[in-house]
């Protein structure tokens, strides 16, 4: 099949829509959406489903590497990115997440990734739900500290496809770091994470025969170019409005439908 199908980049930009918006409207990241649905994807194209996964996981984070940058413009223009904790920490994130993407991604079955993003979903389903936000406990660490952090927050993330802000933000809260400034640190260290996995990514699949035409490794590039396109250019949408929103239920509605996606997923593992 051409990889230019009109039926196939039709598909591609709605869920581009979706992903975008819902990122701008909740403050999500992407690839609690993406993943699942490109999997179902590229299964209905013939990947076999373990393949479908990696490629699902890997593509949605690079889609981060272009969707972080209007993000972190966004919250530096509001004094929102402590970039100080952002430096000490970025390092650990580039080491941590090439780990995840060069080494253990490329080593672990689709399977396992399967019941890893299911176990996530779930997880941030739960916190949405429960709406509880970390207590401030202590201070942030040293340098050494703040980059061994960093090291498994990109690991974790570059395993699962997500930008990390679900580990970073609740971290930096938890050791007194302004909410504010939490979500905006957050922001700023999804494109490290982001392009040390993708790199991760493209050296542990450069040898792999593509899965399907338009597919590089493990990653899927018509993928990669239209959801980016599309959900950089709806995200603006969704922020502006979440103002007119009641966010809180939204974000609960948004949670059952994680579990939804938590279960689909860990039935794709299954047949993995």
């Amino acid at each position: 099949m051409n990889f230019v199908d009109p039926a196939l980049v039709v598909e591609l930009l709605v869920l581009g829509t979706v992903v975008g918006f819902m990122a701008g409207l909740l403050g999500v990241g992407g690839g609690m959406l993406m993943v699942p649905f490109l999997t179902w994807l590229l299964t209905q194209r013939g990947v076999t489903p373990g393949m479908a996964v990696k490629m699902a996981i890997a593509t949605a984070m690079a889609t981060i590497v272009f969707t972080s940058m209007s993000s972190v413009r966004a919250h530096h223009r509001l004094g929102a990115v402590r970039w100080d904790i952002a430096r000490t920490m970025a390092p650990g994130i580039v080491a941590g997440g090439l780990l995840a993407g060069a080494g253990a991604f490329s080593v672990l079955k689709g399977r396992g990734l399967a019941l890893l993003f299911a176990g996530f979903l779930s997880y941030m389903a739960v916190q949405m739900l429960r709406d509880r936000k970390p207590k401030p406990g202590r201070q942030m660490p040293g340098a050494w500290g703040r980059t061994a952090v960093g090291g498994g927050i990109g690991f974790m993330s570059g395993l699962v496809g997500a930008g990390g802000a679900f580990m970073a933000t609740p971290f930096m809260t938890w050791c007194n770091v302004s909410p504010r400034h939490a979500v905006g640190t957050s922001a700023a260290l999804g494109f490290p994470i982001a392009l040390s996995s993708t790199a991760g990514y493209a050296i542990s699949g450069w040898q792999l025969p593509p899965a399907l035409p338009g597919a590089s490794g493990y990653l899927y590039l018509p993928a990669l170019l239209l959801v980016s396109l599309a959900s950089v250019t709806l995200a603006p949408l969704g922020a502006r409005t979440a103002h007119r929103l009641n966010v809180k239920r939204l974000k609960q509605l948004f949670a059952v439908l994680l579990l939804g996606l938590a279960v689909s997923m860990l039935a794709q593992g299954l047949r993995a």
